[in-house]
């Protein structure tokens, strides 16, 4: 009589319930996927290979292997949380051991400024320079900036705008040409705030005064200052002219050339002069219509605290600042794998890479058959619970089951001595 395949049904039955039982305990913990154990029978070997009556010996365990199909995307309240909605894992580094990867996305902010889970495990992902431009290649420990921008002084400023056609020439026949203070002398007026190389505003004003049909001269002061000719008269940095449907000027063409010359604020402190700024007046127009100014922009910036950090379902970290500025502070790298079932668990939510699963096709978020990442959200366990318990009432019949016909065959073997 044999207990072989009795006894091998309980310890493959044991082993699916440690499965199931390990199902359970990680229900609730992110990144975790659900394993399924895989089982075969087994026959003894005959000596000529051949035999269709042969009976089973029993069953073995043949593999724990992980399903790695997608998780459901709880949202949080934490920024720093990443949820991979697709194929890939997060790559983590302690700088020493080989690279491990994840689904686990919960990370946060140490104190030199690098993204780390609960193991104090890095994000890998690509750099950006003090430009705020990504350098792609090898990947690395990510770290996020801790300082501020510095300021940029304006260089561009490009105003878009109506200038009604209809006005009356308000260029002066004697005196000045034009008075800064006298509203007679000038038809209109827009203001725009710019900044020198230490990031200080200086606020400049523009004055449109029609000095002919289809032409106007345009003036500026900066903090009341005029930009060209002196205070006692005031010349234009350009003359504005206009084709006889009113449509884009014919004059000047590109962009005109001046300077912002040395000022002194509202509250009594001195700017630097800003030198070459290009104005760009090419999109005017000088209709029947009231005047306009329908976008006024610049390219300057003061000087910027950091104040939030955003990472972009492509990966890329943007780093908000106080004075309104943003940039790329880098992006995170995943990667994917032709066998991901052939990874080697590790705990910690992490698993390493191994021979049968393949070298590891790293990329950006959304890139080929990557996912997208989801900030201020996790990825949950892909166990279905209830699933699992009625699993485990299964095992369980099925344990019965064995030790069960253990014990028919002990009751067999004792009738076999019994015998007289």
């Amino acid at each position: 009589m044999s207990f072989q395949q009795g006894l091998s049904g309980l310890n493959a039955t044991s082993k699916n319930l440690q499965v199931i039982g390990n199902n359970i305990a990680n229900a609730n913990t992110f990144g975790s996927k659900v394993a399924r154990a895989e089982f075969s029978d087994v026959y003894a070997a005959s000596l000529n290979g051949g035999g269709s009556s042969n009976i089973g010996i029993g069953t073995n365990l043949a593999a724990v292997a992980q399903q790695f199909t997608q998780g459901n995307i709880k949202t949080t309240e934490n920024p720093m949380d990443l949820a991979i909605n697709g194929a890939g894992f997060f790559q983590l580094t302690d700088g020493k051991s080989p690279v491990t990867f994840s689904r686990n996305g919960q990370f946060k902010v140490d104190r030199d400024g690098f993204l780390v889970n609960n193991s104090l495990q890095k994000l890998m992902g690509y750099a950006a320079d003090a430009l705020g431009q990504i350098q792609p290649g090898q990947a690395v420990a990510l770290q996020l900036p801790t300082s501020g921008v510095a300021p940029s002084p304006t260089s561009k400023i490009a105003i878009e705008m109506n200038l009604r056609s209809r006005d009356a020439v308000t260029l002066p026949t004697v005196g000045a040409q034009i008075d800064f203070n006298d509203a007679d002398t000038f038809n209109n007026a827009t203001s725009l705030t710019v900044f020198d190389a230490k990031g200080q505003d200086v606020a400049l004003t523009y004055y449109f005064q029609k000095s002919a049909n289809d032409t106007w001269n345009v003036y500026a002061t900066a903090n009341g200052n005029t930009i060209a000719g002196t205070a006692a008269a005031p010349l234009p940095i350009t003359t504005l002219q206009f084709a006889p449907n009113g449509s884009a000027p014919i004059a000047p063409v590109g962009t005109v050339a001046f300077n912002v010359p040395v000022t002194t604020s509202t509250n009594g402190s001195t700017t630097l002069a800003i030198n070459g700024i290009q104005l760009d007046l090419g999109t005017a127009t000088q209709y029947g219509t009231a005047f306009s100014v329908t976008a006024l922009s610049q390219d300057g910036f003061a000087a910027g605290q950091l104040t939030a950090l955003a990472i972009e379902s492509n990966g890329i970290v943007t780093a908000r600042y106080s004075n309104g500025q943003s940039r790329p502070a880098g992006q995170v790298e995943i990667a994917n794998f032709r066998n991901a079932q052939g990874l080697q668990p590790i705990g910690d939510n992490a698993w390493s890479r191994t021979f049968t699963s393949g070298d590891p096709v790293t990329g950006v978020p959304g890139d080929g058959n990557l996912g997208v990442l989801q900030a201020g959200a996790l990825e949950e366990s892909n166990i279905d619970l209830t699933g699992e318990l009625v699993n485990m009432i299964i095992s369980q019949r099925i344990y019965q089951a064995n030790a069960q016909t253990i014990k028919t065959q002990d009751q067999v073997l004792q009738t076999l001595v019994n015998i007289r």
